[in-house]
């Protein structure tokens, strides 16, 4: 089998198995990924410079041969087999390095840290846009035990953006501050290297969620999403009606002393309750960050997660933060009993942001998410919107290429 079609089955492995045939043979626990040494910062490299770090634990009986194999996506995640945008050569880190973890951590043997580009040349980046890395088997890349994606950005136009605060109209919302919303404007210019009919839309990214991307399509305007162009080299995307949401909830495992067992609660009071009229105070905008692996104490912990709403649900409610990348998952569903939903999840020592989402499952999948019904809406909140520009470049055969970024901040 040639290494090209070892490959192909990365992105199904990705989007269709939850890892958990081979969760026998080891599991990748902790799993973080970010720009040089901003542990809790959004994952984009800039303009060719820094590098992507990646850390893990691994918890196995013996020491495991891993790679990463690193893929250059389109703009949805699927990555591309065109022979050009693979990479070929330059796209893989063999034969990891591991530390042993502390005697002390009970939960794993080993520890990695690695970042990309790296010295020694096996990985580079050469691409304006989507990445994913997949940790896998070094003699068998189709044994995927984890996977991250993050964002490799050439800037090759200025983007300008604005927010402004909006409310709903045509709608009667209860509670009332459902209806305040932000409206993001992206503004650019594109120069004469580029053909104005391939660019293509806007992401905007809210703080960590890149699963659940504003989409602004040049190809589909809506009340909502609109595009304008001057007829020229002048664009504006707009996104109306983009909820500010709430600050995100926290719990802080750093205090040894107050959380000394291996069963705690994840806010040392116990339950929670809605947040709806109530300001959380200021977070990570969504990130994590983990005690550093060499510390004895830095161990793990069977977190409880317990709320009860004031008001009855209607649907499921799901736990979702940034230890699990902010992705709504049928494993975080949260069990009920007697008006409290709880579950318990392994944590290692550090501080994580989280909320609480109302949505259904049908068959296994997730349907009608409800962000803030138990979190609330305010101005007041500080959220940051990466902004991605795409543009359907003809080399290599075609691709999503990023020509343009931003990040603002709401507050």
């Amino acid at each position: 089998m040639s290494f090209l079609k070892k490959l192909i089955p990365l992105f199904l492995f990705s989007l269709l198995i939850s890892f958990n045939s081979y969760s026998q043979e080891m599991q990748i626990k902790s799993l973080k990924y970010y720009p040089g040494n901003n542990e809790a910062a959004f994952p984009v490299l800039k303009n060719g410079t820094g590098y992507i770090s990646i850390d893990f634990d691994i918890d196995s009986a013996h020491q495991p041969d891993l790679s990463i194999v690193f893929r250059f996506c389109d703009r949805n995640w699927k990555p591309y087999n065109n022979a050009f945008l693979t990479n070929y050569g330059k796209n893989i880190a063999p034969n990891l390095s591991m530390n042993n973890l502390p005697t002390t951590v009970q939960q794993a043997m080993y520890h990695f840290h690695g970042r990309y580009p790296d010295n020694s040349g096996y990985v580079t980046f050469p691409f304006s846009g989507n990445w994913m890395f997949f940790i896998t088997d070094a003699m068998d890349t189709s044994k995927v035990y984890g996977y991250g994606k993050f964002y490799v950005i050439q800037n090759e136009i200025a983007v300008r953006d604005t927010i402004k605060n909006e409310v709903l109209e045509g709608n009667n919302y209860f509670p009332n501050d459902l209806g305040k919303v932000f409206n993001i404007t992206t503004s650019f210019m594109v120069g004469d290297k580029f053909f104005p009919g391939f660019v293509d839309c806007v992401y905007i990214i809210e703080n960590h969620k890149i699963d659940y991307p504003v989409i602004i399509d040049k190809n589909f305007n809506t009340n909502v999403r609109q595009f304008y162009s001057d007829g020229n080299r002048g664009f504006r995307f707009i996104a109306r009606d983009i909820r500010p949401g709430n600050e995100y909830r926290q719990v802080d495992l750093r205090n040894i002393n107050k959380y000394n067992s291996v069963n705690v609660r994840a806010q040392f009071d116990g339950l929670e309750y809605s947040r709806f009229f109530k300001e959380g105070r200021r977070d990570l905008n969504g990130g994590s960050i983990i005690d550093n692996y060499k510390n004895k104490n830095s161990s793990y912990m069977n977190v409880n997660f317990s709320i009860r709403p004031q008001d009855k649900v209607y649907g499921e409610v799901f736990l979702v933060g940034a230890f699990n990348d902010w992705r709504l998952s049928p494993d975080y569903k949260m069990d009920y009993n007697s008006g409290v939903f709880t579950k318990t999840i392994q944590l290692k020592r550090g501080i994580y942001d989280y909320q609480y989402v109302v949505a259904e499952i049908n068959r296994g999948i997730i349907e009608n998410p409800d962000w803030y019904i138990l979190e609330g809406n305010s101005y007041e909140t500080s959220n940051e919107y990466n902004v991605f520009v795409y543009y359907m470049d003809q080399n290599y055969g075609g691709y999503d290429k990023i020509i343009g970024y931003n990040k603002i901040v709401s507050k």
